[in-house]
């Protein structure tokens, strides 16, 4: 008989596999992240040139124009190639924070002026320096303009950063006209004021052609967002309110009127010296959408960014072209510069007035994400800068390429509000029996404070009661009924428990924060509709047991546990302290050793979480926001573990 070695030997093996997978437990498949769909490319720049990027535009050949700080401006040839040619075709330009192309020629913003900059000779080098207008400085550092965006009739809009006080280095100060405002310029020099309130408006942009930006977190700004701006707006920050009594501003209301419904602390000791003000806890406060009773010119964030989760400096915002980074196609895109990443938010109008979710949605970018611009592959540019402001990324400069791989990960596509909850669309079908388990899901709200403390803790929050869900027969939708959702709050919705149909994969970013400005009218749904399974509900059971006699224990002397990072971890997670620190590494703020090697008690460290003192830290550009939410026991724990580096 002829043996057949082949199908004896498969034979084997096959049995082989099957008591092997008998005996050994079946390890799930780890759940993809970001980086599996989403790459970080390079792009080479000749060797000695320093990117600090402050302005990205795409021209119509494809080419890439940049600005960086440094006043230098390169034209970059076949930017998404393996070898792109950088030519410099203008420098000596101050600090340029924005670039745009529009009929041949490039604008820029500089410290104190918009720029026309034309290459007349086609010699490839701008000749012709033009100055489309100009505004006053005071010479601050702090003096920051963004821009120009383009506005849909061709004319550009700039921002104005505010200046610094002298002794009152804390407060923001508009010493010289339309500082902390937007500008309106028209390509033959004529310019409007056009709303104010900005503290650090470092990103500007359209979508679907009206004007937005973003500011960071600072005094007067609880956090970060992403502002709707109609002309005659008041976003906030009271410093430009300074200039309302001139004849061609449309925003009238005035700091005087401002100040008698919110105390802005001016404050001084008995040596006569100014005091910076502090968080307070346990006080009555009051928030923007309080000060929006009042006054009407008063404009909400259409989404928050929440501090320390979705940024710490937010940057450039852009929509994302159709056809490009699939399932998120037309929503927004918004630059990190303190976390070095970028954000995801998709809006809706509600009553006339724009509100939206935001999530993660890319890490890891070698420095600060200041800039972005799409290629025409449908990839996008990021620009980036660290120099004096601080950020995650190990690199002081860069321009990276953020390309997608063509998979769809699986995250909620939208978030729509409701009358009686949200309504979540997915980019997979979602797993049935896990949609439909409330304990797959929780909620809550919070607000921030509206005061002249840099920043605000998250204030008011409460944790909401889901009633019910139903998940549409595609698995594709979910509907959660919630009950106590707040108007004018955040609303943070968690899916931990959610899974993919095939797979079992869980969500890339399991967290959503929807700004909800308004409730929608219309039905509710019925109770007969919704699964209301809870696996984490236990039944409550009464078990007699019979008296135990009390034992006595030999005292023994305690034994102070240690602390390990690992255990530590998730409060860091959970307060987004490790946003802004690492363990080992300068970041955002500095290391936990560097800290430890203060030698501050586990009391003084407590004090510092709730009321952070920054000019302790004199070399690090953005300061620590009072984290008074924070409860006391967890606080200990990280205060303790901090200490334990030494």
């Amino acid at each position: 008989m002829k043996l057949n070695y082949k199908r004896i030997t498969a034979g084997i093996a096959a049995g082989m596999f099957l008591m092997t997978f008998a005996i050994t437990p079946v390890k799930a498949q780890e759940s993809p992240k970001e980086e599996d769909f989403f790459r970080i490319a390079r792009i080479s720049s000749p060797e000695g040139t320093l990117l600090e990027v402050g302005g990205l535009c795409t021209l119509p050949n494809g080419d890439l124009g940049v600005a960086t700080r440094r006043g230098d401006i390169f034209i970059v040839e076949n930017p998404t190639s393996k070898q792109p040619y950088f030519r410099k075709v203008a420098s000596g330009l101050h600090e340029v924070l924005g670039l745009a192309y529009k009929n041949g020629s490039l604008y820029c913003t500089q410290r104190g002026e918009l720029t026309k900059m034309t290459d007349t000779n086609m010699d490839g080098k701008m000749d012709l320096f033009e100055t489309v207008y100009s505004w006053p400085l005071s010479g601050h550092y702090h003096e920051y303009s963004f821009g120009p965006v383009l506005a849909a009739d061709g004319s550009f809009f700039v921002s104005a950063n505010v200046a610094f006080g002298d002794e009152e280095w804390w407060r923001g100060e508009s010493r010289v006209p339309w500082r902390g405002w937007m500008m309106h310029i028209t390509e033959d020099g004529k310019m409007e004021p056009w709303a104010t309130g900005f503290r650090s408006p470092c990103g500007l942009g359209t979508i679907d052609g009206e004007l937005f930006y973003t500011d960071n977190q600072g005094d007067w700004m609880g956090s970060g967002g992403l502002t709707h701006v109609p002309k005659g707006a008041f976003v906030g920050h009271p410093a430009g309110l300074r200039w309302t009594g001139e004849p061609n501003s449309p925003v009238k209301l005035t700091t005087e009127a401002l100040y008698s419904k919110v105390d802005p602390r001016f404050r001084r000791d008995a040596n006569g010296r100014a005091i910076k003000p502090e968080n307070v806890e346990n006080e009555q406060f009051v928030t923007l959408f309080d000060m929006k009773k009042y006054f009407p010119e008063v404009q909400l964030p259409a989404v928050w960014l929440p501090h320390g989760v979705l940024g710490v400096s937010n940057s450039q915002l852009t929509t994302i072209p159709e056809g490009a980074f699939g399932p998120f196609e037309k929503q927004v895109l918004i630059g990190d510069q303190g976390q070095s990443k970028i954000m995801r938010v998709y809006l809706e109008k509600v009553n006339g007035e724009y509100q939206g979710a935001a999530w993660d949605f890319r890490s890891g970018f070698q420095s600060g994400v200041l800039r972005l611009a799409w290629a025409k592959d449908g990839s996008l540019f990021v620009g980036e800068t660290n120099r004096g402001w601080g950020s995650a990324g190990d690199a002081n400069q860069g321009l990276q390429r953020l390309v997608w791989n063509n998979r769809v990960p699986f995250e909620m596509r939208t978030v729509n509000a409701m009358p009686d909850g949200f309504e979540i669309t997915f980019t997979l079908p979602v797993d049935k029996k896990s949609a439909e388990d409330l304990a797959s899901y929780s909620v809550e709200s919070f607000t921030y404070k509206y005061h002249p403390v840099y920043g605000s803790p998250t204030v008011n929050t409460e944790k909401l009661t889901i009633k019910g869900v139903k998940v549409s027969p595609d698995g594709m939708k979910v509907r959660l009924v919630i009950d106590g959702l707040r108007k004018y709050y955040i609303h943070q919705l968690t899916l931990n428990g959610i899974r993919t149909e095939e797979n079992a994969y869980s969500l890339v970013h399991p967290d959503v924060y929807y700004t909800l400005n308004n409730i929608p009218d219309g039905a509710k749904l019925p109770v007969a509709e919704l699964s209301t399974k809870n696996s984490a509900a236990k039944p409550t059971t009464v078990v007699k047991t019979a008296p135990v006699k009390p034992v006595v224990a030999t005292p023994k002397t305690p034994v102070a546990k240690v602390i390990t990072y690992e255990e530590v971890k998730p409060l860091l997670n959970k307060y987004t302290c490790s946003s802004c620190h690492n363990p080992d590494k300068k970041q955002v703020g500095p290391g936990f050793r560097e800290v430890a090697k203060r030698n501050y008690s586990v009391a003084k460290i407590l004090s510092l979480i709730k009321n952070p003192q920054p000019e302790n830290w004199p070399g690090y550009a953005t300061p620590m926001p009072p984290l008074s939410q924070v409860p006391e026991a967890d606080a200990v724990k990280i205060a303790t573990w901090i200490n334990s580096l030494k």
